[in-house]
């Protein structure tokens, strides 16, 4: 049996002084060896300089006994209610409930329910989706009593068990609320599903010793952390326990929206409490009997979303958090895959800024943890910054496109070439999904996390999306590799520490350059590259479709993104209406265009089209021929064209590129230095530009389909140069770096990090 070894860490960006965290799981050996490298080329491609990292010698270098560390997938609302909801006289569960796939299996709704002793009681969705109440003595008696007609998905419920110790009567109640907006169906198809059944109640529930969990049950324990089990697809709504029976028409007046009598009132959840300005970023749930069985969240499931009263009348949950009290769970939601930590490393002072991984390996089996040294906050160690864009790797982790997405074969027009690291995720779906995959229930991945192993992000990984070859993070260590070749000094931060510091992270650098693909951005880190251009910093966009999707990092929990793709841009889901708005946040979601912020106006080029078939070339324009501009060709001819070689796609121009657009905010003083052309039908224009449906948006028709090299001064002293194409830094490179791609990138880097004024365009 051959081994397998994953790990994370417990942060992306550290300092000297900090200390760093992580976790490993191993299947198959009994030990495993970790050291720390630096990472500097991530590509195993013989034609290239192939995989380079260094070792850094450090304490934690030796042996560690390997052990296999399980994820828990899946997201409920556990209430450690101290016995309080331990009821064995009476009882009434009720909410409103979506249940988004009601025939995939057993699923737990409310629940104070012991597995494995088969004690206390529940709500439940059982295998042929219908609903259930269960009634458990601890003893394997039980009492069930099912509904008359299976839950229709995505249609909402006012569902109800009522226990009755009294007369030992068992009663459930399920009821379609529908209105004009709030689910799949409109009032004008009636859906048949309403059942009122009463039985005999033979068991009365006893303590299940287990907490009550909203969207699944308890289920055992893990290293000392509680197991749920039987998780629930779809949205929960106003929830409630009652220490007593109510009576059917008192269930009705709950399907109202009305209250009835408060009497044993046990406990009120709110979904909607806490909803302000800045959204519901908070895993509390708020009990509001005054009891205080507050709840609390796990694994992330989506807040801010419609509730079973949804009008549509206002589309943003901060402004009518009445509209707003769901909750939607996942059975495949992961936050944090919760390991334990197998070693931990102080940074020294002697660790220089730049890119790292924890290397652990058996005798078949290995994983690169990466991470980021930074320097001290406050301080620099060079001129030059590479910001990494870690946003976008997390928007990307793990994704499950090339599988799961039927259309993938077609936008990319060529047969996906699948890895082992690929095969491995796939069949670990607990390993979590990235922002470009769908939920089991088809809705859409909006939270991202770096606490747990993400596979796609290491070196050495091949992805089909970039002409099989490398994307992303080992990507960007392409321009690692040449820096140092180069003899560049440089320091690394993330653009999560630039959205946590905003500018003052960035500002004493000559110049920035961002990776390969900065496609996902934050308000802040928008902001913060606004403002240090307008201050006078030089910025290097070596790469394409940057600057287009908006973000939010959770205020509190720094390793977790939120991505909500609303009704425009190149998309593989859509947000359901009425939730394009961030949880985290309270901003709109979607593209940054749609919010007045195109690329354009910060880096003089933005999206135009995407094909994975082939990378093309640049050729000069007549702006590159301007006196100002000769730093830029220093060593390159007039007519030579730039970049027809790279080792993704066999060209600098490709992949996803963007264009030089006045319309759309491109400054007027921006200089067009090199256009790309050639590209073929597989690059169609990005859809955000296509209002009607026509032929000849492809490439070899369509001049809006080209990558541009564009260049402009800014405001005290600082200056742009993109190049608007994913493609770019898999050719720097090519003859050890001696080459046009190369040449014109240092002659730009070299200038640009220089104190000298350069001439105003």
């Amino acid at each position: 049996m051959e081994s397998s070894t994953w790990g994370y860490c417990d942060r992306i960006s550290v300092q000297a002084g900090n200390r760093i965290r992580f976790m490993v799981s191993c299947e198959g050996a009994e030990e495993y060896r970790a050291e720390i490298v630096r990472l500097i080329h991530g590509d195993e491609n013989p034609q290239g300089p192939g995989f380079q990292a260094e070792v850094f010698d450090t304490p934690i270098t030796g042996a560690y006994p390997a052990r296999s560390q399980a994820i828990h997938a899946g997201s409920y609302v556990v209430v450690e209610d101290e016995g309080h909801l331990d009821l064995s006289d009476g009882l009434t569960l009720h909410a409103f409930v979506m249940p988004t796939t009601p025939a995939k299996g057993g699923q737990g709704i409310l629940t104070r329910w012991s597995a494995d002793r088969s004690a206390g009681y529940g709500l439940f969705i059982d295998d042929q989706g219908r609903l259930v109440v269960r009634l458990g003595d601890g003893s394997g008696q039980l009492t069930e009593l099912r509904a008359d007609s299976a839950l229709i998905g995505w249609v909402w419920y006012s569902v109800a068990a009522t226990y009755d110790g009294a007369g030992d009567r068992v009663t459930l109640y399920q009821e379609p609320v529908v209105n004009s907006t709030n689910g799949n169906y409109g009032r004008v198809h009636p859906v048949d599903g309403s059942s009122l059944v009463e039985a005999d109640a033979s068991v009365r529930p006893r303590s299940a010793d287990a907490p009550f969990v909203m969207a699944g049950h308890a289920a055992g324990s893990d290293r000392g952390r509680a197991v749920v089990s039987g998780h629930y697809n779809g949205k929960i709504d106003r929830p409630r326990v009652y220490g007593r029976a109510l009576a059917v028409d008192e269930l009705r007046v709950l399907t109202r929206g009305e209250e009835p009598s408060a009497d044993l009132l046990m406990a009120r959840w709110d979904f909607a409490d806490g909803i302000g300005s800045r959204g519901i970023p908070s895993d509390h749930v708020t009990d509001t009997s005054g009891n205080r069985l507050h709840g609390t969240c796990v694994n992330m499931p989506a807040r801010g979303m419609t509730g079973c009263n949804y009008t549509s009348r206002e589309e943003n949950f901060t402004h009518a958090p009445e509209e707003y009290g769901a909750i939607h769970f996942h059975d495949d939601d992961l936050e944090n895959a919760s390991w334990e930590a197998d070693f931990e490393l102080t940074i020294a002072e002697t660790m220089k800024s730049d890119v790292y991984a924890a290397h652990v390996s058996t005798a078949d089996s290995e994983d690169y943890i990466p991470f980021y040294v930074r320097p001290r906050r406050g301080t620099t160690t060079a001129n030059i910054c590479f910001l990494a864009p870690v946003g976008s790797y997390l928007a990307y982790a793990n994704e499950h496109l090339a599988r799961d997405v039927p259309v993938a074969q077609s936008v990319v027009a060529h047969t996906p070439a699948l890895n082992m690291s690929d095969l491995y995720l796939w069949d670990h779906i607990e390993l979590g999904l990235s922002t470009y995959d769908t939920h089991s229930d088809g809705s859409g991945v909006c939270y991202s996390s770096w606490l747990r192993p993400i596979i796609n992000m290491r070196p050495k990984y091949r992805s089909f999306l970039a002409c099989n070859t490398v994307w992303q993070f080992p990507a960007d260590l392409c321009l690692i590799h040449w820096l140092n070749a180069m003899g560049h000094d440089y320091d690394v931060v993330t653009d999560e520490d630039l959205d946590r510091e905003g500018v003052d992270l960035i500002q004493r650098y000559r110049v920035v350059l961002t990776g390969s693909h900065p496609e996902y951005y934050s308000t802040k880190m928008l902001n913060a590259l606004e403002s240090y251009l307008v201050g006078g910093g030089r910025l290097m966009y070596l790469g394409g479709n940057g600057f287009y999707w908006i973000i939010s990092f959770h205020p509190e929990k720094r390793h977790l993104i939120e991505v909500r793709k609303a009704e425009s841009g190149s998309r593989a889901w859509q947000a359901r209406p009425g939730e394009y708005f961030h949880s985290t946040t309270g901003e709109r979601g979607g593209l940054w265009r749609s919010r007045g912020r195109a690329p354009q106006r910060l880096c003089g080029v933005g999206f135009t089209s995407e094909g994975f078939d082939h990378s093309s070339y640049y050729r000069r324009m007549p702006d590159s021929f301007d006196p100002r501009v000769e730093f830029i060709f220093e060593g390159i001819g007039n007519d030579e064209l730039i970049g027809n070689f790279g080792d993704v796609g066999g060209g600098a121009a490709g992949i996803e590129i963007d264009r030089y657009e006045l319309a759309f905010g491109t400054p007027p003083n921006a200089l067009v230095l090199a256009s790309s052309e050639g590209h073929s039908d597989g690059y169609p224009q990005v859809v955000e530009e296509i209002f009607f449906n026509y032929p000849g948006t492809g490439g070899t028709q369509n001049p809006a389909v080209r990558s541009d090299i564009v260049y402009f001064t800014t405001p005290n002293g600082g200056a742009v140069f993109s190049v608007g194409s994913i493609a770019f830094t898999g050719a720097l490179h090519r003859n050890d770096g001696d080459n046009n791609v190369s040449r014109m990138t240092n002659n730009v880097l070299t200038r640009f990090a220089q104190d000298e004024p350069l001439p105003a365009i």
